[in-house]
């Protein structure tokens, strides 16, 4: 098959693009806009084609995407409400109206957790308060049922995402792994209120590669709309977790309630944007529907926070 790949620069692209190059033999087509921060080797095998461009100029490509049969829509922008409006959803609505409907077999959409509530429905605050990256990311998604190819797009939501190697660029969460355990001298004292999923990279790439290979043979039942983490974990369970990596022991923790936090920034006059007060509030980003790798009977790279911290090798 052809698979066109945006954010192939990215973490996950990375381990995505990684994984497509050693264990398929499709034909990929990377559109980058800076080749030379890509850590994987293309030239590992022949059909490996890296396209030098920036994804708000997509229909110069319109040519090559009318041969397309998978599209892996990974790209995205952080940050600027323009240029988050340009790509996260002008640019990905372009691309996926220029793929020719009898060539396309399926659309894999990278959105994020952050616009779903615990239902798995949108999160309207998310379209309303949210950064730039999360509002955009709601916008695109709300305009997908309007597309001519909507029946072939699968939409994943990536929860708190880690990964990065020596051959891989770090996750935004990954990059302060390195501080635990000088953090965790202060924060085990402390319990607070909250849960989250988190997932690996490799295991979202794991995922992606099997949606590819089987994505248009599943159930017709199957729901195209998937929450990409593990099992849910408390705050409190993970400051156990990385408290027993650590060797540090944990005698008595004083209770965070909300309440009281909230005083202190009334108090102090802490500052906070709308979207960070409403998550401060709202502390637990479940989902009563997810997936990883053992939905789909594969093998998981980082299952559990332990193994997540085993894996990015923070020292004990």
């Amino acid at each position: 098959m052809r698979i066109f790949l945006t954010g192939g620069s990215g973490c996950i692209g990375h381990y995505i693009t990684d994984l497509l190059i050693k264990n398929t033999d499709h034909e990929l087509f990377l559109l980058v806009r800076n080749p030379r921060k890509l850590k994987f080797d293309y030239n590992y095998r022949k059909g490996i084609n890296i396209i030098q461009g920036d994804l708000s100029q997509i229909l110069d490509y319109k040519e090559l995407l009318n041969t397309i049969n998978i599209a892996i829509l990974a790209a995205t922008c952080w940050g600027g409400e323009k240029e988050s409006y340009q790509i996260n959803v002008e640019a990905n609505l372009n691309l996926i109206n220029s793929l020719n409907k009898d060539n396309c077999q399926q659309i894999i959409y990278f959105s994020t957790a952050s616009i779903l509530g615990t239902n798995n429905q949108l999160l309207k605050e998310a379209g309303e308060i949210g950064t730039d990256y999360i509002r955009t990311k709601y916008q695109c998604f709300t305009k997908l049922p309007e597309l001519e190819l909507y029946s072939k797009i699968i939409t994943v939501y990536p929860t708190l995402v880690f990964g990065g190697d020596q051959d891989k660029p770090y996750s935004h969460l990954s990059g302060g792994l390195k501080d635990l355990p000088k953090l965790m001298n202060l924060i085990r004292w402390f319990q607070a209120d909250g849960s989250f999923h988190f997932i690996h990279a490799y295991d979202i790439a794991k995922v992606i590669v099997y949606l590819v290979e089987n994505g248009t043979t599943l159930d017709h039942n199957f729901d195209k709309k998937l929450v990409l983490g593990n099992q849910p974990l408390t705050v409190n369970e993970v400051i156990k977790e990385i408290c027993n990596y650590l060797h540090k022991k944990v005698y008595f923790q004083i209770p965070l309630p909300i309440w009281l936090a909230n005083i202190f920034i009334k108090v102090f006059n802490i500052q906070m944007a709308e979207w960070d007060y409403f998550c401060f509030n709202y502390r637990h980003f479940i989902y009563s529907k997810f997936v990883n790798p053992i939905t789909f009977n594969l093998e998981p790279y980082a299952p559990t926070f332990t193994k997540l911290l085993e894996v990015s090798q923070v020292p004990k």
